[in-house]
């Protein structure tokens, strides 16, 4: 019973890192593409994410139009902020 009891805590603290690992996420890219507005589904580095309303924008490194390098900050999959960056931080 003991050892029953040590896997099935054991799997749950792995799925709980696991959740976690995925709800909170932030990369670096070029924007490819990206809505009129700001609120919409947005491609950066090659990766569709979605931003809206709430999401905060930082552009003290120039605008966040197609082609310019960007940090996105995710939470659940929905964009929390994205940053205009310097080119170097993109460049691969």
């Amino acid at each position: 019973m003991k050892k029953i009891l040590v896997i099935v805590t054991s799997v749950l603290i792995i799925q709980g890192c696991d959740q976690l690992s995925h709800t909170d996420d932030e990369f670096y890219g070029v924007v490819e593409s990206r809505p009129d507005g700001k609120a919409g589904t947005w491609v950066v580095g090659g990766r569709s994410v979605s931003v809206t309303d709430n999401t905060d924008f930082d552009e003290d490194n120039g605008p966040l139009n197609v082609g310019t390098c960007a940090e996105v900050e995710l939470e659940n999959e929905i964009v929390e902020e994205i940053e205009s960056e310097p080119d170097r931080k993109c460049a691969k």
